[in-house]
């Protein structure tokens, strides 16, 4: 990358663009409502999509292997593909990030539920509570309800 590559230029800005900014490239950039998950999601999904769509998303070859490990992990059963057995619980192996006063915490989604600072916790409220010392809705402390409340 150059000094005046507009690609880099452009996902330097997502870091001090506004929230509601960030909302309004998502809708450009994917076509759908952005999802209630925290500005950090939404900064590194819009940062892929910028560099997909300038420089070309997975190779042909990539997106086969995928799909292979896929298979292999479900035996290519279909029907195991489309189950998610909480809608609205993350998938496997994402992590959560929240900044609290000025200490940020990371929190790995699980089989079994979450992880924080290498333990298991059944909920994302055990783990705000932990965090803050004070009861907390798991879900808003790590902003994965919008403002009405959804998920």
């Amino acid at each position: 990358m150059t000094n005046h590559d507009p690609i880099a230029a452009r996902l330097a800005a997502l870091k001090t663009t506004p929230t509601p900014a960030l909302k309004t490239q998502w809708r450009e950039l994917f076509a759908t409502e952005p999802p209630p998950f925290n500005r950090r999601y939404l900064e590194s999904r819009l940062a892929y999509r910028i560099q997909e769509l300038a420089y070309g998303g997975l190779k042909p070859e990539t997106i086969r292997r995928l799909e292979k490990l896929g298979e292999e992990l479900d035996g290519g059963d279909k029907k195991k593909r489309s189950i998610r057995f909480d809608r609205d619980r993350p998938i496997i192996g994402t992590r959560l990030l929240r900044d609290w006063q000025g200490v940020e915490h990371v929190v790995t989604v699980t089989k079994d539920g979450f992880e924080w600072q290498g333990r298991p916790y059944k909920s994302l409220s055990a783990i705000a509570r932990a965090i803050t010392g004070t009861r907390w809705n798991g879900w808003t402390f790590f902003g994965l309800k919008n403002h009405r409340g959804h998920r």
